[in-house]
């Protein structure tokens, strides 16, 4: 793989990882949206006017022509190498009466053997695209050669189903951290990768391992920001919940805008709270609607009306 080299002009966030197609079913019936942990970051980061582009691997059929136009109408770049043949993966979402989502994939990983031919200012990755072989020996070599050359971001968001036993999954992520700035996973995967530490010792741990800035989120309990020397707890936004799909995924993309709109030196407890309130909004006006619908800077920046905010 060539190293990454810096060139004027390049986009301001390069997201590596996987891009599907959600198929979420209700007891209405079925509905496709184009998804995929990365690839929602991507869009996300797209809606906020970062000008984004995605490393991804993706099919010759129907499924990533929509992943295509998708990302295009938030002005996100596919990456040269991206595009192959053969079928899109898949991710079929399961909702439970309370907006909640079960997941089963058909997904096959292999990123192409290229680097984006520009370094970014942030590198974002993670999900699938970090635990599944032969592609994420790719990943790994990536955030190797990126590490201290930019802000390395990096969202784990566990799937148990495509991962092997915990304690491999728990292996190869803890290998990947070293090479991280800001680790942002929700409570559920710090649970199922350190079962029985509290949410606090979890960010930690983690930290011990050289990440610089560790985002949890809690769900309705909101966030929590850690770094070497603070720590602070976010509230969540109140709203009514559509569903959850692509919530953590936003609440990514408006960190990652956040930072990189961030002035001043270090990250203390009010940049922490900024951080973690404008990326808890972000989440907030996410799950208000179906599937993932990340907000616009313009809605991030304003107010939520108030006939849709409600206590979860």
């Amino acid at each position: 793989m060539e190293n990454l080299t810096q060139i004027s002009g390049g986009p301001d966030v390069v997201v590596v990882g996987e891009a599907l197609v959600d198929i979420v079913v209700t007891p209405s019936g079925s509905v496709e949206h184009p998804g995929g942990s990365p690839a929602n970051v991507a869009y996300g980061l797209g809606r906020l006017g970062v000008e984004t582009a995605l490393l991804t691997s993706i099919g010759d059929d129907h499924h990533s022509s929509a992943i295509e136009q998708h990302l295009s109408s938030a002005g996100v770049t596919l990456l040269p190498g991206s595009k192959g043949s053969g079928r899109t993966a898949t991710a079929t979402a399961t909702l439970a009466t309370d907006g909640s989502a079960r997941y089963d994939f058909d997904i096959h990983w292999d990123l192409p053997r290229v680097a984006p031919p520009t370094l970014p200012r942030i590198l974002h990755t993670g999900s699938i695209a970090t635990f599944l072989a032969p592609g994420a020996a790719a990943v790994r070599e990536l955030l190797v050669q990126s590490h201290q050359r930019c802000l390395v971001s990096y969202d784990p968001n566990i799937r148990p189903a495509l991962l092997g036993s915990q304690g491999e999954a728990r292996t190869t992520f803890e290998e990947l951290v070293p090479f991280t700035d800001v680790v942002k996973l929700s409570d559920e995967d710090a649970l199922w990768l350190y079962p029985g530490l509290q949410p606090e010792d979890a960010a930690q741990r983690i930290l011990g391992l050289g990440s610089g800035l560790v985002a949890i989120t809690l769900g309705s309990s909101g966030s929590l920001l850690s770094t070497g020397k603070d720590q602070v707890v976010v509230p969540a936004v109140p709203s009514v919940v559509a569903d959850t799909i692509g919530a953590g995924d936003s609440y990514m993309a408006a960190l990652i805008y956040g930072l990189l709109n961030r002035t001043g030196d270090g990250l203390p407890p009010s940049a922490l709270d900024a951080l973690g309130r404008m990326a808890s909004k972000a989440a907030a006006i996410t799950v208000r609607r179906a599937g993932a619908n990340p907000p616009t800077l313009q809605e991030l920046q304003g107010g939520l009306p108030e006939h849709e905010a409600a206590t979860r």
